[in-house]
């Protein structure tokens, strides 16, 4: 598959008369976006703008979507959720490159977080540095949560489509070209370099804790096979509560950092052969048929290095473990991506399970170290939960509206895909 990815730099965003672009500037208009959403779940939904270097904070944040179109006529972004299912990643995708859209809203799971646009808890997330277009979703009482997740996640994605389809004709001001052969041409390109493939765990742990492949939920999937660039290009979308920090939101599928770095090295010092997805589930039976199916999917494909990532903590850790053992045992080489949960003092065990195979670790740094958040001017969402969440305790809103927690309470601050800032390194 050949995917293009044309990128339309947005240098701001701002309320205007009609939704459009003029001169790489996102103009949005609130009750042409509010009409979007037809559902009877909300009592209300309101539009507002965050931008980089305000005193803003977005809180709770669910979910962070890039607006992208795709400019073929037959194909659309977000397939099987917002459109007909067809299988993306070729062709051309203009991409609203320095924006996103942001959905809040009262709390539906204790995993939510917060983005704050300036002060110390913006150096901790990538979303700081966007241009946001915030969607607050205000709920009906008495709709069951998973209810809310779901309506929250379909608004959010209907506005990123609808904002993305602004840039459908607009010419890019710059373009990507990824590319993978099928697999025994792929092998052949390049068949002095090491063949290489990457293990994406998605997460997949029960109600609220989904993840979407072409809409079907990742949970009842076996182990597959995809082209790197449908992840690229919308077919991996986020529908989970999982801890803030280490949550990978649609953006980060979109922008998976480790997919780009192996086409970076692609045809010079790897041949990156694509990408096997597999799932996090809840019982042992379930791990063993998934981590078996991998193992046997990279022996199949001749692997000779594997890098696999994880998306959450604790039960998790547990497929992360299955997977680098039983693909080591294949005679593959590994390198997991993983963050800690090391105690405020990182003195505590990181992870929840070890191997001596997973001798090859790169970390997305310790969720548990404390940050004070200072007050900001502005609010979008709402603070009122923000002792209940993961990563805050009795006490962490103060009465001047500063916040004491763990950095777990950030969305991205310790992302397992290495979309953040945070590492360690042994000496």
């Amino acid at each position: 598959m050949r995917l293009e990815i044309g990128e339309i730099n947005i240098k701001d965003v701002r309320f205007g008369e009609k939704c459009e672009i003029i001169d790489n500037i996102l103009f949005i208009n609130k009750e042409e976006l509010i009409n979007l959403i037809d559902d009877d779940h909300f009592e209300s939904v309101d539009i507002d703008i965050a931008k980089p270097g305000e005193e803003t904070r977005i809180t709770p944040v669910k979910d962070v979507i890039e607006p992208r179109v795709k400019v073929d006529e037959d194909l659309g972004m977000f397939p099987g959720v917002i459109n007909h299912v067809k299988t993306v990643g070729s062709g051309r995708t203009h991409v609203l490159k320095g924006s996103a859209v942001i959905t809040c809203g009262k709390i539906v799971g204790f995993q939510e977080g917060i983005i704050d646009m300036s002060g110390p808890g913006a150096e901790f997330t990538p979303f700081s540095k966007l241009n946001n277009v915030v969607m607050v979703c205000n709920q009906k009482e008495g709709i069951e949560s998973h209810s809310i997740e779901k309506a929250v996640r379909l608004a959010g994605l209907t506005v990123a489509d609808y904002l993305g389809k602004l840039g459908k004709n607009i010419e890019p001001d710059n373009i990507e070209t990824y590319e993978t052969l099928p697999l025994l041409k792929q092998a052949e390109q390049y068949s002095d370099l090491p063949k290489v493939g990457y293990v994406y765990m998605l997460q997949t742990q029960g109600l609220m804790h989904d993840t979407y492949v072409y809409g079907a939920d990742a949970k009842h999937l076996i182990p597959t096979l995809l082209y790197p660039t449908e992840v690229m290009d919308g077919a991996i979308l986020s529908g989970n509560c999982v801890s803030a920090c280490d949550k990978n939101t649609t953006y980060h599928h979109l922008n998976n950092p480790v997919i780009k770095h192996l086409y970076k090295q692609h045809g010079k010092e790897i041949n990156f052969m694509g990408v096997i997805i597999t799932n996090e589930t809840v019982f042992l039976q379930d791990k063993e048929r998934s981590s078996d199916t991998v193992a046997k999917l990279t022996e199949y494909l001749g692997l000779d290095g594997v890098i696999i990532t994880q998306e959450g903590f604790g039960n998790p850790d547990t497929d992360l473990i299955m997977n680098c053992k039983k693909v080591e045992a294949k005679g593959i080489d590994t390198v997991i991506l993983t963050d800690e949960y090391a105690g405020r003092d990182g003195a505590s065990q990181s992870l929840a399970d070890a191997d001596q195979a997973a001798d090859a670790v790169v970390t997305a740094g310790n969720a548990n170290e404390l940050i004070e958040l200072p007050p900001m001017k502005k609010i979008i969402g709402m603070l009122d939960y923000v002792d209940n969440i993961a990563g805050g305790f009795d006490g962490s809103l103060r009465e001047d509206g500063s916040i004491l927690a763990e950095i777990q309470v950030i969305t991205g601050a310790t992302n397992e895909l290495g979309f953040n800032k945070l590492t360690a390194r042994t000496y």
